[in-house]
Order: structure tokens, then sequence, then C-alpha cells
């Protein structure tokens, strides 16, 4: 059986969500499920594809976090 190999979003290697993970201030879960996964559901991810501003600090999932 194929095994099933998950595709990266695009974005990722200038998200900052990729920086905050590879300092250590973002959890796995966030990579593992948004930037390794279904990254069509990360907010993130529609607002840059529509070319609409989304601050630094806020999470695939829409949230704000203010300690990154």
């Amino acid at each position: 059986m194929p095994s099933i190999i998950k595709k990266q979003c695009k974005w990722y290697p200038v998200c900052p969500m990729k920086r905050f993970f590879e300092q250590g201030r973002l959890d796995k879960k966030w990579i593992e499920n948004y930037c390794h996964g279904k990254w069509k559901d990360c907010i993130r991810y529609k607002m840059e594809e529509n070319g609409r501003y989304h601050p630094d600090n806020m999470l695939p999932d829409g949230s704000i976090s203010e300690s990154l």
C-alpha cells in the first residue's frame, strides 16, 4: 500500500510560523496540522492568497498570539 505524502504549504518557506517554530516559540502541532497538513484550512494561507494583510503573530486558525 502506498504511503500518503503530505504536501507542504507553498508559503511555508517565508511564513513567520516557520520562523517561530524554528525558534522554539510555536508548538509543533501548528506546523503539523496546517503547514504540512491541511494548509488550505489555514486562515493565513487564505489571506495571503487574497492579498490581504495579516499580522505576523496571527496563528493559522486566525487567532492572535500576544506571545509571538
